[in-house]
């Protein structure tokens, strides 16, 4: 074992100690992060609007403080890139991270000084728990691979102002530095599919022993290594030992993952975005993600299928119950306040408290009032493909209300196949099966005759990726929405079509 490798265990072991003791008293560190935030923001504008001199107890926040998204949110945002301090957080943010918007374009989410030091430790922390856990660390001596957006960084109202991924990288530990790839210059590649051939380019020839990134696009670096090589991942990388992703559920993507790198590799499963870093995998041997509770986050619950409801009630930590799904409301030391940050996540263990992420609260169909949820559809394709010999590169599915004369409205799944099922039938009739067992609603309208079984149209090979491209969304932190309330994604995809 190496130097390098050794000091990495004592530093986990050291870590490990430290989460121990704020998971074995949730409750309490939950309250702590909850007065230290409402304290520290009472004279900031946000605090004075809202009464924050008067908030003591969670309930006074409740009645204080609405739940907002960013477009409630945006005119405080306005004032700091005006150039105004101490709006939602004393002093100004050290960064924006700019995401894509959906009513008003771009969102410019705060990052401060604070918020950035748990995102930092969050990363760490989770490759440590990984270290401790399994007592593997030669992995610290190779290359590693982070796939992420450039990172060079623009101004907005004296503000630097970059992609959450491209701001992170300007905090890679020095110790991690020359392990690194690729090279700065190519990470400020912006073009996607040129910076993935550089990639390649840069990391074929080299012990590459942590690959990291979104599932969408690491598969695409994978499907370029395979091509120029002719070798499965896990043979051109002998000590390849960990892949570390976020953003999407892995599952619909390991059968495809587990052929490209020819044997199985561990992974650990991230939940980061750039409103704050929420969760990560903290064992190999369960599903489901560690909920941070001490990294400046106060969370909040609210009931997936009350959230649009006049005044849901909304929950903390201490309430919420296991296999409901909820949208995540979070405050923070960014200077977010009950915030929606979009996801909704579900309980899978309260002792500790772990997490699945199971969609977005915006992402669903319910064109017919079936309320159909990412997690749902997720899961019946995966079972279809574990009960066929079907290989899923990509997909999504959205409401056919207007189907042709005499037919009845359906749900239309596209699906881009690495390899297409033996049996179509089979495979639809697997995922129409389970989305009646996991879906009441759905069942409801397919025995009542308001919808007809669902339908799928086959995409061409790569047509995800040139439909993303032809909405700008190619690569970095973009991903595929699953599903839609609407026709918009599904317009898109019919050039890439095959029946």
């Amino acid at each position: 074992m190496s130097l390098k490798a050794f000091a990495a265990r004592i530093f986990a072991k050291r870590i490990a100690q430290k989460t121990k003791k704020w998971v074995a008293h949730p409750h309490e560190t939950q309250e702590r992060v909850f007065q230290h935030l409402v304290a520290s923001a009472k004279h900031t504008q946000f605090g004075q609007d809202h009464g924050f001199a008067e908030i003591h107890t969670y309930v006074d926040f409740s009645q204080k403080v609405p739940v907002r998204d960013y477009e409630e949110l945006k005119g405080y945002i306005g004032s700091i890139i005006e150039g105004d301090e101490d709006v939602l957080w004393p002093g100004k943010p050290i960064y924006f991270a700019k995401t894509s918007g959906t009513t008003s374009g771009a969102k410019y989410i705060p990052i401060t000084k604070e918020s950035i030091k748990h995102q930092v430790e969050a990363s760490r922390n989770a490759i440590l728990n990984y270290i401790h856990e399994t007592g593997n660390a030669d992995f610290v001596d190779g290359k590693m691979i982070f796939l992420q957006g450039s990172p060079i960084l623009e101004e907005k109202g004296g503000i630097k102002l970059g992609r959450l991924s491209g701001i992170s990288a300007h905090y890679v530990p020095n110790y991690l530095q020359k392990n690194r790839l690729p090279s700065w210059e190519t990470n400020c590649i912006e073009d996607w599919e040129t910076k993935v051939d550089k990639i390649v380019e840069e990391t074929e020839k080299e012990n590459m022993t942590v690959i990291a990134g979104i599932p969408s696009w690491v598969q695409m670096y994978f499907e370029k290594l395979n091509a120029k090589t002719g070798k499965k991942v896990g043979e051109l990388f002998k000590e390849f030992q960990l892949f570390i992703y976020g953003g999407v559920n892995y599952e619909p993507y390991r059968a495809k993952f587990e052929n490209l790198i020819g044997r199985k590799v561990d992974s650990i499963e991230l939940f980061p975005a750039s409103e704050g870093f929420f969760a990560y995998q903290n064992s190999q041997k369960e599903k489901g993600m560690l909920l941070l509770l001490d990294a400046g986050i106060f969370y909040e619950f609210i009931k997936a299928d009350e959230f649009f409801d006049e005044n849901p009630r909304r929950l903390t930590i201490s309430e919420v119950e296991l296999d409901v799904d909820y949208a995540m409301i979070i405050s923070t030391n960014a200077g977010l306040w009950a915030y929606n940050i979009g996801d909704t996540i579900r309980f899978i263990s309260k002792k500790p408290y772990k997490i699945i992420v199971s969609g977005r609260i915006k992402h669903f169909i319910s064109a017919f009032g079936e309320h159909v949820i990412a997690k749902e559809v997720e899961e019946a394709l995966q079972l279809a493909v574990e009960g066929t010999d079907a290989m899923v590169n990509e997909f999504t599915v959205a409401p056919q209300t207007n189907p042709e004369k005499g037919q009845l409205p359906y749900h239309e799944w596209f699906i881009e196949f690495e390899r297409q099922p033996s049996d179509m039938v089979k495979f639809t009739t697997i995922i129409e099966e389970h989305m009646k067992k996991q879906n009441s609603y759905y069942l409801d309208l397919i025995a009542g005759n308001i919808l007809q079984p669902l339908k799928i149209s086959t995409i061409k090979p790569n047509g995800f990726q040139e439909y993303m491209k032809t909405i700008g969304k190619l690569g970095g932190q973009n991903k595929v929405q699953r599903l839609s309330n609407d026709r918009k994604v599904a317009d898109g995809l019919e050039p890439f079509k095959i029946s």
